[in-house]
């Protein structure tokens, strides 16, 4: 799979016999999305510690606050927002087989959102404390407490079991997806239809158009526009090229229905863009310091384009 793929798909190889579980902490400060939407075969806990987040489950989104616990069911497509007001969210990640390989051949759904749960607050603050101070044993008392923390889970917040088949098959329509993003990803300064992307996993218009937006909770057209725009916003905070040859370089043949798309999406318009990004490198010189992420965590950030090389895409 490629570096491209992995951005939609996220593998993670936790190579620690001893300690299957990846834990770090997110802070951010800066309104933005902070993780990008993605799909993993792992289950990740998303505790809130201070402040609030919202996060977008399977295109619905939720709002968590303080001391309410993010469950990310394996197969799920999620990413993360911050509104602007500072927030810590210890992340906690596992394979459920490397655990318990008795509760993991059940293909259990667990409850995505619970909030203000004591006995879950006092297991994710237990898992805080050890990962902060790291005394002698802390990997171990982490261990212990995730595994209280999963029995607890398997008894009061099991939503469903699926079926070996169902399994498959939701992880099957996500592999397709991968194959359509990766299309769009390397291709969005094209005209791409829809035909042509059902043809890339073999299935019908009508099919396709109803997966993807099942999955997506979009249409097509719309994820590649979307997919445009913040490509031409990279480009215009920049500050090396005109709104006219952004719109031009990411794909756009009429100036005027990218302004309006663009003004849509990010409430401003291009130009507005450009200066606010001026005010701000002028007040913060250098990379932006707006998300933090602790311990062996770390946040995809996107490549950076160069607007020669989008028009070479086109040619």
């Amino acid at each position: 799979m490629s570096s491209q793929q992995l951005q939609f798909y996220e593998q993670k190889i936790i190579s620690d016999k001893e300690f299957p579980i990846e834990v770090f902490m997110n802070q951010v400060q800066d309104k933005c999305q902070y993780f990008h939407t993605h799909w993993h075969e792992h289950i990740e806990l998303h505790y809130v510690v201070h402040g609030e987040t919202d996060i977008l489950l399977n295109q619905t989104r939720y709002t968590f606050r303080q001391g309410d616990l993010a469950v990310i069911n394996s197969n799920v497509l999620h990413a993360g927002f911050c509104n602007g007001t500072p927030v810590e969210v210890l992340v906690v990640i596992f394979e459920l087989d490397e655990l318990s390989a008795q509760v993991a051949e059940k293909n259990i759904l667990f409850q995505p959102m619970i909030c203000a749960d004591t006995k879950i607050q006092e297991l994710m603050s237990l898992i805080y404390q050890e990962q902060n101070e790291r005394s002698l044993g802390w990997k171990l008392a982490c261990k212990g407490a995730l595994l209280q923390l999963i029995a607890y889970l398997v008894r009061r917040y099991a939503e469903q079991m699926l079926t070996d088949k169902e399994s498959l098959k939701r992880r099957k329509n996500l592999e397709r997806l991968n194959t359509v993003v990766h299309y769009i990803e390397e291709n969005y300064t094209d005209s791409i239809s829809n035909a042509q992307l059902a043809e890339l996993i073999h299935v019908s218009e009508d099919r396709f158009n109803h997966l993807f937006r099942e999955s997506m909770g979009m249409a097509p057209l719309q994820y590649m526009n979307e997919v445009r725009l913040k490509k031409a916003m990279h480009l215009l905070k920049s500050g090396n090229y005109s709104a006219a040859e952004v719109a031009d370089a990411v794909g756009f043949s009429d100036y005027n229905h990218f302004g309006r798309l663009f003004r849509r999406y990010y409430q401003c318009t291009p130009m507005e863009a450009v200066r606010e990004s001026e005010g701000k490198s002028a007040k913060r010189p250098g990379r932006s310091e707006g998300i933090k992420t602790f311990e062996i965590g770390s946040i995809k950030k996107e490549d950076p384009v160069d607007v020669k090389s989008e028009k070479e895409k086109k040619k």
